[in-house]
């Protein structure tokens, strides 16, 4: 009904006037005017964070928000780094860190080397019968 309305009163005002008056987006009424409705992909806080729950569930904890928002991308929703960001520290989501390799044995000494106690065992392989 609006979009009709502005349809009718595009003759005297402008477009971006009529639509701010009625509280309509432009994109809007282009779309009804050629037939369709208005596109809108954007998604709600709410439902951001329910899909960026989904996938950190799913990948373990394993990914921050530049994966988050890569993996939302790769999905097909849209998504800004600052957005996801955002929604990720609001709601106490961290990835999990990987532990860095840390080496336990100091090979590089001068010491010198035990040596190996067996105590007279020893370890023979049998072949089990076919």
């Amino acid at each position: 009904m609006k979009y009709a309305w502005i349809d009718a009163q595009q003759k005297d005002y402008g477009l971006d006037a009529l639509c701010q008056v009625l509280d309509v987006s432009e994109s809007g009424h282009r779309a009804w005017k050629h037939g369709g409705k208005p596109y809108r992909k954007r998604l709600t806080d709410a439902q951001m964070m329910t899909l960026i729950q989904a996938i950190h569930a799913e990948f373990k904890g394993a990914y921050g928000s530049p994966r988050m928002v890569r993996e939302l991308r790769a999905r097909g929703y849209p998504a800004s780094k600052e957005r996801v960001e955002r929604l990720v520290q609001e709601n106490g989501i961290k990835a999990k860190h990987k532990r860095r390799f840390k080496i336990t044995i100091d090979s590089k000494h001068n010491l010198p080397i035990a040596p190996n106690r067996g105590w007279g065992l020893t370890f023979c392989p049998v072949a089990l019968p076919t």
